[in-house]
């Protein structure tokens, strides 16, 4: 079965691989186009190096940084305007140029909580991303490329169900935003793939090593891993065509 090229848009380097770094790996294996654009952090910083080697191993392309800084990292882009300061219209021609550039046939992105996190970077993506998707294919931003319009943007999400089973793993963590269960439309088992996306995570070094949630899989055993990681849902929103 062909499937379909993909467009991923996230915040911060490592969102990729922890939101949406099975269907990435999947994709790019049965021969379909797929790349990443990260809203967040300098092209010249050790978190994008880090970045670059993720993709590699996903076989998601080179690194597309829109070079924002991060809304609680300002050394992250210094001299930038935050991701969520930017102006709008600024921030979706940008991500305009990159879907005409590229021609997806698919978007990924967050849904409207940005993960079970809800952190505002996250969120303030999917709006930018959704913003985009549409404006893709219409006859505004002359300067940006021809008009592409792709089919659909699928918002990685977490159904409800699944709460207390990742909080079984990873223990509660604060606030906890999730979909409920009737509002996912794809659920994609990505076991096939989990030793290439647990290898795309642990590429984020960095955020291993001071502990965020790339160091809590480093830690975590086989069987968790499986656990936590083996599953990515999705939210299906057609687009115009």
């Amino acid at each position: 079965m062909k499937l379909p090229s993909l467009l991923a848009v996230f915040g911060h380097p490592d969102d990729e691989s922890l939101a949406a770094g099975g269907i990435l790996a999947r994709h790019a294996a049965a021969g379909a186009r797929t790349a990443v654009v990260t809203a967040t952090w300098a092209p010249t910083t050790q978190r994008v190096a880090e970045l670059a080697d993720a993709l590699r191993i996903l076989g998601a392309g080179e690194p597309r940084m829109l070079g924002y800084a991060d809304a609680k990292v300002p050394e992250s882009a210094l001299g930038c305007p935050r991701w969520c300061d930017a102006p709008l219209d600024e921030a979706v021609r940008r991500l305009v140029m990159q879907i005409r550039e590229f021609r997806p046939e698919a978007l990924v992105t967050f849904d409207a909580y940005g993960g079970l996190t809800g952190h505002p970077d996250h969120v303030h993506t999917h709006r930018v991303t959704m913003l985009a998707a549409e404006a893709a294919g219409l006859d505004v931003y002359p300067d940006a490329g021809h008009p592409w319009a792709p089919s659909a943007v699928y918002l990685t999400t977490h159904p409800r169900s699944s709460v207390k089973e990742i909080e079984k793993v990873i223990g509660a963590r604060g606030a906890v935003y999730a979909t409920p269960d009737e509002k996912v439309t794809d659920r994609v088992d990505v076991s096939p793939l989990l030793e290439q996306k647990v290898a795309a995570i642990l590429a984020h070094r960095s955020e291993v090593d001071r502990g965020a949630l790339p160091g809590l899989v480093a830690r975590l055993s086989p069987a968790a891993r499986e656990e936590l990681l083996s599953t990515e849902w999705f939210i299906r929103r057609p687009l115009p065509s």
